[in-house]
Parts: C-alpha cells; structure tokens; sequence
C-alpha cells in the first residue's frame, strides 16, 4: 500500500508562495476545517496567536489526485540549490510543436505570476524549462 505524500515548502511568505503554487499546478487553496468559515478563526480556536496566523499556508488538488502542497513561514532565506524539485509536466513527452506551445504558455503565465526563468533544456532524456519560484525554489516545465 502506497502513503500520502505532502510536499513541504520553506517560505517568506506562505500566502504569496501557496497562491503563486496554485496557479502553478492548477490547485486550490485548501478550505478550513469543517466547522470554520476560515483559517484565521481555526488558529485562534486551537490557541495560535494571532501573529502567527499566517506562519502557514496549502493549496491542494481539487481532483484529490495530488499531493498537498504545505508551506511554512522560516526566519532565513533560501542559500543554495534545491535537492528535490518539482516537475510540472504538460506533455506526457510528446515533443511536438503544440505540446510544446503549452509548455511555453504556460511558462510565460507562471512568469507573469512572480517565477524567474532560469535555462532551458533540450536533450536525448527531456526537454524543459528550468524556473525559479517567487523565493527561488527550482522547478522545471516540461
């Protein structure tokens, strides 16, 4: 049997960062619990103090297929190269001109949106294109 799997974020700013993954991946912000008509009463009712509220942030699949993707509020900056990336796959391979448009409309919007486009790549394995986050969090469109 397979496990869930969360994909956990370090940020800045959690509610910037969820809203830029959202739109990266085609998720939703995760709605509150049951019960509350939003975050911020959830973390009161549990005891988060009001400065820490926003420490916090997810956006989940609205077809429930994926992974949540959590991000959480750190003191320091990212330093260096990710060890894991995500890969934002469009194609399903096909190298062709119209897949490839996707890729790049898409690219476009995710730069529009607050990314930074870092390199391209074209090889015998994949073609894709490497991105930054709004917080420097590598990924790749392909």
């Amino acid at each position: 049997m397979a496990h869930q799997v969360q994909v956990t974020f370090d940020a800045a700013d959690p509610a910037r960062l969820a809203e830029f993954w959202a739109l990266a991946l085609g998720y939703v912000a995760q709605p509150p619990p049951a019960g509350f008509d939003s975050w911020e009463r959830f973390a009161e009712r549990i005891g988060v103090p009001p400065e820490r509220a926003g420490d916090m942030a997810a956006v989940i699949d609205p077809d429930g297929a994926g992974p949540r993707i959590f991000i959480q509020r750190v003191p320091e900056g990212k330093t260096a190269k990710n060890r894991v990336h995500l890969d934002i796959q469009l194609t399903g391979g096909d190298r062709g001109a119209h897949a490839w448009r996707r890729v790049t409309e898409h690219v476009d919007t995710l730069v529009a949106a607050g990314a930074r486009r870092l390199w391209e790549t074209d090889e015998p394995t994949g073609r894709a294109i490497v991105l930054a986050d709004p917080e420097g969090n590598e990924f790749c469109v392909t």
